[in-house]
């Protein structure tokens, strides 16, 4: 019956006055709304108005990594400070202002509340709680240093979503221009260059090349301007919906994603960076290092690099040194195979990892810096071949006329 209770338990936002007359309001969960009552004449509170949160509050909202990362850090904070681990998630919990996310922390309660142990509790949520969380979890309670482990997972978490922030901000801008650049060209050739077509027709001479073949893309895109924009969305469609379900062609695309100019290097570097993190942070916890490189596979963001780990860890469990099967993959560079190694040696894998990862991160924070700048003559370049190349070909016919005349 009291699990049943707690599952069972939804926010009820209340108003009221408290013993010296004050007005307040805030948030409670209970089962209906005689609990809350109940609840805050305990408190000293009289309410005057106690409605429940509405539906579509409590739906909205995802779960992002930076909430679980956010989340790891204040379990680890009040474990740290000696609060019980049912009473942190309840704090956790109702403090969280994500519906979704609150949800989720609650019902990984009601299961611990029942006796499991939070690492199972987690592995219930594969989607937001990956096999590293749970591994590391799992570690720090056998361990007793749950707090220690859930700090390092936090850790972990903000380090990698900090990378993948700054990647993706760095190609958001020259997409968005890119985008940008397109609607103009599309809204010009609707719009402008038929006003200019109208204009031709009256000169009685025969248009140049490039007016005529501008003229000719204008007509063809207001004429069959939709069934290009059918069969692009079809293609836009098709490419996600294998690129979600196809291994194969997520591989084809991970390993010519490194191949790239300007952008190959920095998903590389992002990659070594996620790959020395998580090897420090699994290692640090005491994970075997052939369990420690399953967790670190999928963890590097890119196929590639998650079937050259693999194979890592294939030779590792065969007796292979970890250097000599970075070698094998073709994927590490010098530098890192050689940190890597003296970390092998010195019995400070972790601490090495860690100074591999810290260096490949600020690596990339710079080389995101930098893309902009290098981007933006390509940029420019672009705009002022679809934009300026229009312009040019609508005046071109004028030009001519002024020459004769």
């Amino acid at each position: 019956m009291a699990e049943s209770a707690v599952m069972s338990k939804v926010p009820f936002l209340w108003e009221g006055t408290d013993r010296k007359g004050k007005k307040v309001k805030g948030k409670s969960m209970a089962a209906d709304e005689a609990h809350v009552r109940a609840d805050l004449r305990r408190q000293g509170v009289v309410p005057s108005r106690i409605r429940k949160q509405g539906r579509g509050l409590m739906r909205g909202g995802t779960i992002t990594p930076g909430d679980i990362a956010i989340f790891s850090r204040q379990l680890s904070t009040m474990l740290a400070a000696g609060i019980p681990l049912v009473q942190a998630f309840e704090i956790v919990g109702q403090g969280h202002e994500n519906a979704a996310m609150q949800k989720l922390i609650l019902a990984v309660k009601t299961d611990v509340e029942g006796g499991s142990a939070l690492a199972e509790a987690l592995a219930k949520h594969p989607l937001h709680f990956d096999d590293l969380f749970v591994n590391l979890v799992a570690a720090g309670e056998q361990a007793g240093a749950l707090e220690s482990l859930l700090d390092k997972i936090a850790t972990y978490k903000e380090k990698t979503e900090e990378i993948k922030k700054k990647i993706k901000k760095a190609l958001t801008y020259p997409a968005a221009v890119v985008v940008v650049a397109f609607v103009v060209t599309i809204i010009l050739l609707i719009f402008v260059i038929p006003a200019f077509e109208d204009l031709f027709k009256g000169f009685g001479a025969d248009l140049p090349a490039f007016t005529r073949m501008v003229v000719d893309l204008s007509v063809f895109v207001r004429t069959q301007g939709w069934m290009l924009a059918i069969v692009a969305g079809g293609i836009v469609y098709t490419f996600f919906y294998f690129k979600k379900r196809s291994r194969t062609m997520r591989h084809f695309l991970d390993r010519l994603s490194l191949k790239l100019p300007i952008v190959g290097p920095i998903l590389q570097k992002a990659s070594i960076a996620r790959y020395a993190r998580t090897l420090s942070t699994m290692f640090s916890a005491g994970v075997p290092l052939v369990e420690a490189l399953e967790s670190v596979a999928g963890a590097t963001g890119n196929i590639v690099y998650e079937v050259g780990v693999l194979q890592m860890r294939d030779e590792v469990a065969t007796g292979q040194r970890l250097q000599q099967a970075m070698e094998n993959t073709d994927l590490f560079p010098n530098m890192v195979i050689q940190m890597i190694a003296v970390g092998e040696e010195s019995g400070s894998l972790d601490e090495m990892s860690s100074k591999v990862a810290d260096f490949y991160e600020n690596d990339v924070d710079n080389a995101v810096d930098n893309l902009s700048s290098l981007l933006e003559p390509m940029i420019m370049a672009i705009l002022g071949v679809l934009v300026g190349g229009l312009v040019i070909a609508m005046y071109l016919p004028i030009f001519k006329m002024g020459s004769v005349i």
